[in-house]
């Protein structure tokens, strides 16, 4: 079980509560998945930290502050440093929003149904309904 973890390990960054459920359909009698754990975080080849700067940066630009703290809880991410990741991902989300509705649209939307088209889309990727109001309106008062 201890390669299969560090097999695991050597492809991403992986936090504690996600290797142990991947790790449990593999469990032969005898063996204890939280021992193996707490020696791959002693030796500090697994952690919690690093998986959630991983995920950060890579879901960055492309995904609001919602989808990322949904999905760094849904891989056992605690609490305590999803707060800590909090300022940086708020302070950048307009500018993350602003590229994904570039690269997506690019373009003012002509009527109303296409604006709520470019929301929904922008909604979708996880950014708040404040960032999408103000990326429309900067769009529209810049005449891209």
């Amino acid at each position: 079980m201890r390669v299969r973890a560090m097999h695991y390990l050597a492809r991403r960054e992986h936090s504690r509560a996600e290797l142990r459920n991947r790790l449990l359909p593999h469990v032969r009698e005898g063996e204890d998945v939280d021992a193996v754990l707490d020696e791959l975080t002693a030796r500090n080849w697994l952690s919690d930290t690093r998986a959630a700067e991983q995920m950060l940066s890579q879901r960055r630009s492309r995904f609001g502050v919602q989808r990322i703290v949904h999905e760094l809880r849904q891989k056992g991410i605690g609490d305590d440093l999803i707060a800590d990741a909090l300022p940086q991902l708020k302070e950048t989300e307009l500018d993350a929003a602003r590229e994904v509705w570039l690269k997506k649209f690019g373009t003012l939307p002509q009527d109303q149904k296409e604006k709520a088209k470019q929301a929904r889309f922008l909604q979708s990727r996880g950014f708040s309904l404040g960032t999408i109001l103000n990326v429309l309106q900067a769009a529209d008062e810049s005449d891209l």
